[in-house]
Parts: C-alpha cells; structure tokens; sequence
C-alpha cells in the first residue's frame, strides 16, 4: 500500500467531492464523530477497537470493512494503531437507492438498523477488494475516455462482494440458536416494521400485533438490536424519508404525510433529532434539488 498517498475526483459542476481513495495509519482519522454528505467504506486492514454509529456501541477486529451512509454519525476509538483504506463515493457519483437492483447493497451494507455497520472480509475477499482498490486507483492516475463508468464498474463489484459476504456471515444467526421463540419474533418485528413504519409509530402497536408485552418485546429488542424499538421504528422512517428526499422533488410536508405525520414542523423537528440535519439541508446536499441541477455525472 502507498501510505499518504490521496486519489481525489472533484464535481466540477458545483465542487464537491465525487470519489476519493486513500490509505491511514494512525488513530486520529476517525477518534472523533464523523458526519459526511457522502457515503464512506472504511476498510481497517490492522487494528481493532470500538465504533459509535448512531446510537451504539460495536467492537471490531482487523481486516472490518465499515459502510456509512450520507450524515450517518460515525467514530472509530482505538488503543491500537490503525492501517487501512478509505473510499468515499457521492451519491451525484453514484447512488446506491437509484441502483438497488444491481448492487442489492442497501440495508445490507448500507442502512441496515438490524447489524453492527462492518463485515469481516475472509481472505478471498481480501484479494477481490484489494485488486479493485488498485485498478480504482490506476485509472485515476491516468484518466481515459469513459472514466466515470468504469471506476463505477470496479466500485459496483466492490459493493457486491461485500454485500455477498455480509449475507452469508449474518451475525445474528448464532445469537438466534439459543431460542427457538426469539428468532420468530425478531424476524416478525422486522417484517411488521417494514409493512407498518409508515402508520404505526408507537413501540404499543407493534407489540399489540405481534401479540406480546410491551415490556417482553423490548427486552428481546434490546439484547438482540442493542437498541430500544423507539429507535428500530425512527430509523426506519428516517431512512425511507432520506430515500424520498433524495430521489424526488416531493415537498417535506407530502413526504411528512406520506410517512404518518399530519404536522410538516413535527416531522421536520423528529428528522433533525434523528439525522442530526434538517430536511431542508439533507435535500440541499445530498438530495434532489442538488441533483437536479446537473447535467452529466463526472
């Protein structure tokens, strides 16, 4: 690996970052919260410690491959020292919600309220990733006709790989083992959050429809999710309203209906407690209005 060596695309339409590759070593990176408009794989080659994404707490090993998602809150803390790879990609670059079908990597890698943020990359992996890391960072050396296709090209099966191993690793299946009861009702609050975020809100509801305690779902809730059912709901919705902002023109105040609230202000007051950003300023970044405004992707 080059070390301090910065591989950078630029929009020159309005500034902004587009595609960045570099490699780090150290801990002073990532030791305080991270909050970018731009998707970040963070691949930690050596090294293990802690990381905070939104509202917890995970520990990781080496060779830990993290995907945060445009404002996703994010720190990495360390006693070790760190080496790795970073890639960001703005999704004016490439947008993972536009092209679910081919990558299939969101709420996978990406988005995912269910799983730690990371996967652990096995050693054949590590020899796929580590290939299309160098092509990326050959062909923005020596840039050629059709540039933005092709490194879209490596970073798609980038995402794929990932995607596929974080599948297969599925972390939850050795907690499941030990109950045959949770596994069922973990698997149909997932389903019923899916069906219903849109109209139920209150951790009550779901508990009433799965035809448990209040109190013994959100027991499982936490041991399993480390995260109370309040968060598993507001995640969800904060995630299908970022997909709205981003992908359409539709005023907050539609998307605040769309999604069960009768008062725009609520709604925008809950996204920025949420997203640590209003709606507004998601938009204005990362979204629509931003996107609009260009012609054709560097």
């Amino acid at each position: 690996m080059e070390n301090d060596t910065v591989f950078t695309l630029i929009n020159p339409q309005n500034g902004n970052l587009a595609f960045k590759i570099f490699s780090f070593e150290g801990n002073s990176s990532f030791d305080h919260i991270q909050r970018h408009n731009y998707y970040s794989l963070i691949w930690v080659l050596e090294g293990s410690g802690t990381v905070r994404s939104d509202f917890s707490e995970y520990y990781f090993e080496a060779n830990s491959l993290f995907a945060f998602s445009p404002y996703q809150p994010f720190m990495l803390t360390s006693t070790e020292n760190l080496k790795g790879f970073v890639l960001h990609f703005h999704p004016d670059f490439y947008c993972i919600h536009m092209h679910q079908k081919e990558v299939a990597c969101n709420g996978v890698l990406f988005n995912n309220i269910y799983e730690p943020p990371f996967t652990l990359i096995d050693e054949a992996s590590t020899q796929t990733l580590h290939m299309l890391l160098q092509q990326m960072k050959a062909e923005m050396q020596q840039p050629a006709l059709a540039q933005h296709e092709l490194l879209v090209s490596y970073l798609k099966i980038f995402l794929i790989t990932a995607s596929r191993l974080k599948t297969e690793q599925n972390p939850m299946a050795s907690l499941w083992v030990s109950s045959n009861k949770e596994p069922f009702i973990l698997q149909a609050l997932k389903d019923s959050i899916e069906k219903d975020f849109k109209v139920k809100h209150a951790p009550n509801e779901y508990a009433e429809a799965l035809n448990i305690s209040q109190k013994a779902l959100a027991k499982i809730t936490k041991t399993h999710f480390n995260k109370t059912l309040t968060q598993l709901i507001s995640e969800r919705i904060i995630i299908e309203a970022k997909r709205e902002l981003y992908l359409t023109d539709k005023s907050v105040k539609t998307i605040a209906y769309e999604l069960g609230y009768d008062d725009e202000y609520y709604f925008s007051r809950f996204f920025k407690t949420n997203a640590d950003v209003s709606p507004q300023m998601y938009r204005e970044t990362v979204g629509y209005a931003k996107a609009v405004g260009r012609q054709t992707p560097i």
